[in-house]
């Protein structure tokens, strides 16, 4: 019973999942801690009821020592009733407080103490288990009602010392030590092999909830560090906008300078200025939308393959590789929202494998289920396994020069905004692939695409 249910300390952190090494952005929810402890006391009560049936029926056949059927029987029924109703609470979805869980556990106390006097009190070698109930209070509670609990069970303790129902043997039960003994020892493998069980799911879990946190303090350095590169580069992106522009008008006026105007080498240089000028203004127009301001680019309404095949073709253009395989097979075009930022970002990743494969780079865009898939693979030396280990992570490159290794940083962050994630691995064949994951519905039309 215990194997499917995991208890979360009385901090109220949740444990979360962990991210698998070379994927990045993905973030996987936890369950509400109150709920998850109710459940385990649910768990934890219906052993009670199991075991206090299974002793019942063999003390009173086997050992053929009169119990007083009809209240003990009313207490399990009582307990069965209160499993039933927390059930039925926790499946509604209603909140669970830590105020509901001492009441459970007080309840599970008195239902002991009970059973526990009409067989035997204080002598009865079961009594121990008063220690269970006080180590599940000190693990779930806060330590006011631990406190509460520890009170409760030592004066039921005390209690049944002095007013029980003593159990009614049979003449010829033998040695009464000898019973009492093996009675202790079933409780003490019971109490035993409960707290092993619970113990080791509360290490797993604090072991779980470090790691989730470590993650968002991981998270929020990457965020703050975002911050600041966005600050940084919102003021450059102001400050180089003036020549730029100046670059352009200037380069206007030399197409119509007649010595370069009848030179058709010295024309093709000047184009190719100008898209590089121009290609600089869009860079500059992506982080600024990223740092939230507008630089007279808007984001435009487009579809998937529009967006891809103009996309590649852009890129193609830019840098020109040798060799670019492209395939699309993402099926029935979709409309959808489209900035410069969500070029940038896979503008970078195809920059970054042309760093490494000017030779080769193939580009796949395919639909899986709601998600547009973005792979970029090329035929370079690949990722270093620490590299595919730290993915996401600012400064993490192969390429050995200062402030590397940014771009796959704000890729996975941009990704991650968007509610997608971005995965790494080596290519049996050579090379390395990078696959963007973005849902269709952070880009769909009527979706903002940014924080999404």
């Amino acid at each position: 019973m215990l194997s499917r249910t995991e208890t979360v300390p009385h901090s109220g952190l949740q444990p979360g999942s962990e991210d698998r090494p070379a994927v990045a952005g993905a973030q996987l929810p936890g369950d509400p801690a109150a709920s998850k402890n109710m459940l385990l006391l649910i768990q934890l009560r219906w052993i009670a009821v199991a075991g206090q049936i299974a002793t019942i029926v063999f003390v009173h056949h086997v050992f053929g020592i009169a119990l007083p059927l009809v209240p003990m029987g009313v207490v399990i029924a009582a307990l069965i009733a209160l499993n039933l109703g927390s059930l039925a609470w926790v499946r509604s979805g209603r909140e669970v407080r830590d105020e509901a869980l001492l009441a459970a556990i007080l309840f599970d106390v008195v239902a002991l103490t009970a059973q526990l006097y009409f067989s035997g009190g204080a002598t009865n070698p079961f009594a121990f288990l008063f220690l269970l109930q006080v180590t599940l209070a000190a693990v779930m509670l806060d330590q006011r009602s631990t406190w509460a609990v520890v009170a409760a069970t030592c004066l039921s303790f005390a209690a049944l010392a002095v007013a029980y129902r003593p159990l009614a043997l049979p003449p010829g039960t033998g040695d009464l030590f000898r019973l009492h003994v093996m009675g202790m020892l079933v409780c003490f493998a019971l109490d035993a092999a409960l707290l092993f069980a619970f113990v080791t799911r509360i290490t797993r879990n604090l072991r779980e909830r470090d790691a989730r946190l470590a993650s968002l303090k991981q998270h929020a350095a990457e965020e703050d560090h975002i911050v600041r590169m966005g600050l940084l580069a919102s003021g450059a992106a102001h400050e180089l906008g003036t020549p730029l522009a100046s670059l352009s008008v200037i380069l206007g006026d030399w197409r119509r300078v007649p010595a370069i105007a009848s030179n058709p080498e010295l024309l093709q240089e000047v184009d190719e200025m100008q898209a590089a000028v121009k290609r600089c203004k869009s860079i500059l127009t992506g982080v600024l939308l990223s740092a939230g301001e507008a630089r007279g680019e808007a984001p435009r309404v487009t579809t998937v393959n529009t967006f891809v095949n103009e996309l590649v073709e852009e890129w193609r253009a830019a840098r020109s590789p040798q060799s670019l395989q492209f395939t699309n097979t993402f099926g029935a075009d979709l409309p959808i929202v489209s900035d410069s930022t969500l070029k940038q970002i896979v503008f970078n990743v195809l920059d970054n494998a042309y760093d490494s494969s000017p030779a080769w780079i193939g580009v796949t865009v395919e639909r899986d289920g709601d998600a547009l898939v973005i792979s970029v693979a090329d035929k370079g030396p690949g990722f270093q396994p620490e590299m595919l280990a730290q993915l996401g992570k600012p400064y993490q490159s192969s390429k050995g020069k200062p402030g590397g290794g940014l771009g796959l940083f704000l890729v996975v962050n941009v990704v991650r905004k968007l509610g997608g994630s971005v995965s790494a691995a080596n290519r049996p064949q050579g090379g390395a692939s990078v696959t963007l994951r973005l849902p269709l519905a952070a880009l769909a039309l009527g979706a903002r695409s940014h924080g999404q």
